[in-house]
């Protein structure tokens, strides 16, 4: 009996088991003659000025794209007049593609290991044809002009420029994304360049509604006559250039000090690392079961700032405590830092609340006054300007936690298979897409907001429909935020065991190293070197 559950064990090992060599499983006596290195790995900041400076330049262009893509549906319905239902099943269909194509490209970045690094040779060959993908689709409404809105022609184009630029999109982002854990495994690093990326992506998605928004107004009251084809197209291009630019130099003068093993798990075995990883289970279980959630689908803080406030102006003072804050909350990173002491879950649980009680108290006191601009632009701007204040801190502690996560794995499996993971936790919204589009169908016929009326001041009419726009716009998402705040509760990666973990993890990373050094002595010169100081 004793034999069976030996070979059963055995079996379920070699399937879902860690590797033989990860940090926490390896004999501490291998590990500790590299502990000097390792803490030095974790507690010594390395990046240069331009380690830091590049992946900025490189999140303002994506947050420019990103921002334009919160504009996608408002596109393609008001300005490539397309109906509401073809852009739902185009939109659908990408998803549907994502499902396959998106494991792919996890897999084949897991396998990568090359001369240059396991990111940077993506981001290099792959940020113009995502980049200029971008500026094809946006570009649309100039090949096309005011063709009916169910031309085939002009459907099979938006089709095909989504395809495209989904594909490249997949290529490139993961990448970057793991790019920041690949440099280093100093978190205080990793915290200053999410400070520089926070400042400089938010300036890139506050770039395009300054100029779509206002455009708008100005062409719906007939000021001036510029097609806003020509806005879309010229913010991609915009985009292209600095995203291509930014993202090449990034990967060029960006290095990849963190060691991996050369030759990665099985595939197969990957699969069942996030269930080796409580921390990533919890966030995949929570993210799954708001997956098919729906806002409807529009641009409805655009219908809000043109419509309920009354256009660019109002809007203007109802946005700036806002815009203030969201600036000023790069600067209050550190502040928070000691306020929660260094503590990242206390921080983001907070942070959530905090966000989550501005986000009620908007709804809550603004949908009754919907119809008086004098209560509802200082409601919103009291509490959008109170929402901002933890901005730069909250995106930041979440973005270093999912990096720890990200380590666990490593630390707990000896693989670092942030591809196919990532992809796995992210297939859950492609798999629900389809109830997500069916809501989006549902809630904008809910809403009774008719989008072929030109966007002006209370145009549609009705107090009804215009509580209906302010909740969609601030208050539908208080349920999926509420539910992906859970699993922080559960969070115990922290203090002791989380530093811990990463001396434990960088012996590792140095007896790898150590391994495959061209001159093997080489790391234990240098953790000798390291020691005598120590004793000086």
């Amino acid at each position: 009996m004793s034999e069976n559950k030996n070979g059963v064990k055995n079996i379920v090992d070699k399937v879902v088991g860690a590797e033989d060599n990860s940090a926490a499983t390896l004999d501490k006596r291998k590990l500790n003659k590299y502990s000097n290195i390792a803490t030095r790995m974790f507690h010594t900041p390395v990046l240069t000025p331009k380690e830091m400076v590049f992946p900025a330049i490189g999140e303002f262009a994506t947050r420019v794209v990103t921002a334009l893509e919160q504009y996608r549906m408002l596109y393609f319905v008001n300005v490539l007049k397309i109906d509401m239902v073809y852009v739902t099943l185009i939109l659908t269909l990408i998803g549907i593609y994502d499902v396959l194509n998106n494991p792919l490209m996890g897999i084949a970045y897991d396998r990568t290991r090359t001369r240059w690094g396991k990111a940077r040779p993506y981001i290099i060959f792959t940020a113009i044809p995502y980049f200029f993908s971008t500026v094809l689709l946006y570009s649309g409404a100039m090949f096309f002009g005011d063709t009916p809105g169910n031309d085939p022609k002009k459907i099979i184009f938006v089709f095909i420029a989504l395809f495209i630029q989904e594909t490249f999109s997949t290529i490139y982002s993961i990448p970057r994304g793991n790019l920041l854990s690949l440099q280093t495994a100093n978190p205080k690093d990793r915290i200053n360049v999410g400070l520089v990326q926070n400042y400089l992506g938010f300036t890139g998605s506050q770039l395009v509604s300054v100029i779509v928004v206002p455009l708008m107004e100005l062409n719906n009251k007939g000021y001036i006559n510029l097609p806003m084809s020509t806005v879309f197209s010229g913010l991609a291009f915009i985009a292209a250039i600095i995203g291509a630019v930014g993202n090449i130099a990034m990967a060029i003068n960006c290095k990849e000090r963190i060691i991996l093993q050369s030759k990665p798990a099985p595939t197969a075995k990957t699969l069942f690392y996030i269930l080796k990883n409580k921390y990533a289970l919890r966030n995949f279980i929570a993210s799954f079961s708001v997956s098919w959630w729906a806002n409807g689908g529009y641009k409805w803080d655009v219908v809000t700032q043109q419509e309920i406030f009354g256009g660019v102006i109002p809007t203007f003072f109802a946005y700036l405590p806002n815009n203030i804050f969201n600036y000023l909350s790069v600067t209050f990173i550190p502040k928070f830092q000691k306020i929660f002491k260094n503590n990242n879950k206390k921080a983001v649980i907070w942070l959530s609340m905090w966000d989550l009680f501005c986000c009620i108290g908007m709804v809550a006191i603004g949908c009754p006054f919907i119809d008086k601009k004098w209560v509802i632009i200082p409601v919103y701007a009291l509490f959008y300007g109170i929402n901002a204040i933890n901005n730069g801190p909250g995106g930041v502690f979440e973005a270093e936690i999912g990096r720890e996560i990200n380590d666990y794995t490593e630390y707990v499996t000896g693989e670092r298979p942030d591809g196919t993971i990532g992809l796995l936790t992210g297939l859950i919204s492609k798999i629900t897409s389809p109830l997500n589009a069916l809501l989006t169908v549902q809630l904008f016929k809910w809403s009774g907001y008719d989008p072929t009326i030109p966007m002006t001041p209370w145009s549609q009419g009705s107090k009804q429909v215009y509580q209906k726009v302010f909740f969609l716009s601030n208050g539908i998402n208080l349920l999926p935020t509420f539910i992906r705040i859970i699993p922080y509760f559960f969070y115990d990666l922290e203090g002791e065991k989380r530093e811990k973990m990463y001396i434990a993890l960088n012996e590792r990373r140095a007896l790898i190293a150590s391994q495959e050094a061209d001159e093997p002595d080489e790391i234990d010169e240098l953790t000798e070197m390291l020691a005598s100081e120590d004793k000086e």
